[in-house]
């Protein structure tokens, strides 16, 4: 059992890596914290919104199952938003830069965060 600060510091080991944190999307507050470069109290809560404009579609829709992760990929970076396993009130935020990062690694590294994880 890791903790969240850890496993965040180990995802930053990821080549490409920018920035991640865990957040809670009832409130919208970052429970941990790693890398620079980017604002990410501005990024946990705008991506809150994400995560709960996702849900809120998927069940209008009546799609079954919960979400496993969301990408959205930008110029120079890829974002990945992955609900916990743990506890789905909780999210992670990944921003990888393109040029030099693996988006297939990247989300098998989030998995295996999400996977250790407990919260």
């Amino acid at each position: 059992m890791s903790n969240v600060q850890e496993l965040l510091d180990g995802l930053m080991e990821q080549d490409g890596a920018k920035a991640a944190c865990v957040v809670d999307s009832a409130s919208g507050m970052i429970l941990g914290r790693a890398g620079s470069g980017i604002d990410l109290d501005i990024a946990a809560a705008g991506n809150t919104d994400v995560v709960r404009a996702k849900i809120k579609t998927m069940r209008a829709l009546g799609l079954l199952g919960s979400m496993e992760d969301a990408l959205m990929t930008l110029e120079d970076l890829y974002e990945i938003i992955r609900p916990a396993k743990a506890n789905r009130a909780m999210f992670i935020y990944f921003l990888l830069d393109r040029a030099h990062g693996n988006l297939a690694m990247a989300r098998y590294r989030v998995a295996e965060v999400d996977n250790k994880m407990v919260i």
